[in-house]
């Protein structure tokens, strides 16, 4: 079974061409854009909600997205146990229509932020880490203004609980320190799954170094992760 992706386009999505590229011709999936005004998955096994500047970030990001009409069909997808994965701006989507817990602040530094990161697995008994080489560190790259991620300590201390932190920003050796958190994020989280763990947010963007023209192709142990427990 070859797994159908569906990556669904707001006004303002910039990631969603390098998502579908990734998908479909790196990894000879399929895939399929997805408009925000429609409700109609298209028969997806997973929805990828990209990155990206949906509705120009007014408000806060990802605060009018959250209300397209097509994320009602998205949470109807994840509450029935359906795959869903956001990245970036796809990621503060997902906090702020509930399906993730926690929200995104300006980073620390008050500056956009656009290099490559490190980051440890925490989790590897996931859909979307499950393919992912023991103690392997990941190398891949960030682009937001607000990546800041925090909850208060008792949703700290339930994520931690229920090993929902996937990901932590760390030096090139592993090490989560200040030095190596881009943004000021709490616990120098760079993603998180929910408590089914069916749905996943990242701020590092994965499909960005999937291609190895491009010297680096560690994004595609996730996207390989996914369709590995699809195909199964």
């Amino acid at each position: 079974m070859n797994p159908k992706f569906g990556i669904v386009v707001f006004p303002g999505s910039n990631c969603d061409h390098d998502a579908y590229y990734a998908l479909k011709k790196i990894n000879n999936y399929d895939a399929e854009f997805l408009w925000h005004k429609d409700t109609d998955l298209k028969n997806s096994d997973v929805i990828i909600l990209p990155g990206g500047f949906s509705y120009g970030d007014y408000l806060r990001t990802g605060a009018i997205a959250r209300f397209s009409p097509i994320i009602n069909s998205v949470i109807g997808f994840a509450e029935k146990g359906g795959i869903v994965m956001g990245v970036c701006n796809g990621f503060q989507i997902l906090l702020e229509a509930g399906l993730l817990p926690g929200v995104m602040l300006n980073n620390i530094s008050l500056k956009f932020v656009c290099k490559d990161v490190f980051l440890s697995v925490e989790n590897y008994d996931t859909i979307f880490t499950n393919h992912i080489p023991s103690k392997k560190l990941l190398k891949i790259p960030v682009a937001h203004g607000e990546g800041n991620y925090f909850a208060d300590e008792q949703t700290l201390s339930e994520l931690e609980r229920n090993k929902q932190i996937l990901f932590r920003y760390v030096s090139s050796s592993g090490i989560a320190d200040e030095a190596s958190n881009p943004n000021g994020s709490v616990m120098n989280i760079a993603g998180l799954i929910n408590k089914r763990g069916n749905v996943m947010g990242l701020m590092p963007h994965p499909e960005r170094c999937c291609d190895s023209v491009l010297g680096n192709t560690d994004g595609n142990f996730i996207f390989k992760s996914i369709a590995r427990n699809i195909i199964n």
